[in-house]
């Protein structure tokens, strides 16, 4: 028995304010590792948190083995993206740019990307033009962000 599409919606919605959430909460950990520390300490630590996590659910979970594809090589950029992000978002918190500009401005990247990542079909995905309300969606989020970065320092 499937859930009616309103619980659905629902719930995509709480896992996504989540995700966000936790992403906020995961650059301002890094942050403060990267103010104590420095930003290599502050990407090794979530990279080797993660790592542990994973490990210890294969081993309690004991997941059955497939017949593994060798991975095309952009798969392995996961992890040297993560790292450089890490490491980028550590510093840009510690400056004039805080939390929110930060974030704004991961946002605005993410969404530059995406377009890009559209229209080209990267990924083995279809290629799809991108339209008016994406480009006005574009326009807010680097509106919103230069609003944050440039006023909102200022109470």
């Amino acid at each position: 028995m499937s859930q009616p599409p309103h619980t659905r919606d629902v719930l995509y919605f709480a896992a996504a304010f989540g995700a966000g959430g936790l992403l906020s909460l995961m650059v301002l950990f890094n942050g403060t590792l990267a103010a104590y520390g420095s930003l290599f300490f502050a990407s090794w630590v979530p990279h080797l948190t993660g790592t542990v996590a994973a490990l210890l659910l294969l081993i309690f979970l004991k997941p059955k083995r497939v017949q593994a594809a060798r991975p095309p090589l952009w798969v392995y950029l996961g992890g040297v993206s993560g790292a450089v992000t890490v490491m980028l978002t550590s510093a840009t918190l510690n400056s004039a740019l805080a939390l929110s500009g930060t974030i704004a401005l991961g946002l605005a990247g993410q969404m530059v990307f995406s377009l890009f990542a559209d229209m080209r079909g990267l990924f083995g995905l279809p290629q799809r033009t991108p339209v008016q309300r994406d480009f006005v969606a574009l326009a807010l989020i680097i509106a919103g962000s230069l609003i944050l970065i440039f006023f909102g320092g200022r109470s």
